[in-house]
């Protein structure tokens, strides 16, 4: 046992009494269904709060329940999710709601083991939907409630399999106690997004900061130990912008490649943009930023004139109001709204 029980009971009472007296009002918190908690969890992995609360509220508004997600073509699902990113999770949610509603009826699984062979689901995703929708008594650890178990006790030593270990059975001990579980989890989740940040952590204002050891200590801004970030690398690329009619020529990712069965513009090269299409390119007329973990990518865009009509099947003219209707990537927007009455 990580964490003594009277400690565990303290931890509880004053972080419940934190989070019910001030946590953020939140669309997916104002809910116990299953399917709505873990359609937020899948989208804030990686991804703030902020940037996706509006995502958040398409997408249950065009899949209100986990039959209409099943039931939606792949593409469609893709292009609510668009601009969103890493977009290998909503193909999992889109699997993931197949399988719910052929093997459980229609029912996000209620049982661990079940929850986890879902698509997509990992060990932090199914402890939150199900402690939080059932309160189950199942710990979570994401990157938040790391920082702040790592805090609380003391945790030195660099990022590792047996520190990993040792934050699950921190969080194992206070899970298993809970009275709400849910509010328990979301309550460490939440001081760690809003006061125990990475950096200058706000511990005059923490509910717990007279428990904390590193506070004690004098090392809440050395623990845990910052990850090496990977250097950023500058990616310069073109696209080329092929109109017709008013009408956009876009192109369908292969599947193999990065981002899969996106849509996007022709990427302007020299001598055209391949892929059988011949191209006669402009001077660039914008430049558009866009970054992709570390990647920074500064895009030019060329209007170009067609040589040679497109293959078919994989191009496609796009009027720019039928733009949000297909699965695209955020750098289609950007160059929409790079360019003045594009009307996207």
């Amino acid at each position: 046992m990580i964490i003594p029980p009277s400690a565990a009971r303290t931890l509880r009472r004053a972080l419940l009494a934190w989070y019910r007296a001030g946590r953020r009002d939140l669309p997916w918190r104002r809910t116990r269904d299953p399917y709505r908690i873990w359609i937020s969890e899948i989208m804030l992995q990686q991804t703030t709060v902020g940037a996706v609360v509006p995502y958040y509220r398409r997408f249950v508004r065009s899949f209100p329940t986990v039959r209409a997600l099943a039931a939606a073509r792949l593409d469609d699902v893709l292009a609510v999710w668009s601009g969103l990113g890493y977009y290998r999770r909503a193909r999992h949610l889109h699997q993931a709601a197949r399988v719910v509603v052929h093997r459980h009826r229609g029912r996000f699984p209620r049982r661990l083991e079940e929850a986890l062979a879902l698509p997509g689901i990992g060990r932090y995703t199914a402890g939150a939907v199900l402690s939080i929708a059932f309160s189950k008594r199942l710990p979570v650890v994401d990157g938040n409630v790391a920082r702040v178990l790592s805090r609380l006790l003391l945790m030195r030593g660099p990022h590792s399999a047996a520190r990993q270990k040792r934050l699950w059975s921190a969080a194992t001990d206070l899970a298993a106690g809970a009275a709400a579980p849910g509010d328990l989890n979301q309550a460490l989740m939440e001081l760690g997004a809003t006061l125990c940040a990475p950096r200058d952590p706000a511990c005059g204002v923490c509910p717990v900061a007279r428990l904390c050891a590193a506070r004690a200590a004098g090392l809440e801004g050395k623990i845990p130990p910052s990850r090496r970030a990977r250097r950023p690398v500058e990616v310069r690329s073109a696209v080329a912008l092929v109109t017709r009619g008013g009408r956009f020529l876009l192109r369908r990712r292969n599947d193999g490649a990065l981002l899969p069965g996106l849509w996007e513009f022709p990427a302007a090269g020299p001598g055209g943009a391949g892929d059988g299409l011949r191209l006669d390119l402009g001077k660039p007329v914008a430049t558009i930023s866009h970054s992709i973990t570390y990647r920074r990518f500064k895009i030019s865009i060329h209007p170009a004139r067609l040589l040679s009509e497109p293959p078919r099947g994989r191009y496609r003219w796009v009027a720019p109001g039928d733009v949000r209707r297909l699965p695209t990537s955020a750098i289609v927007r950007k160059v929409l709204a790079a360019l003045p009455g594009a009307g996207v």
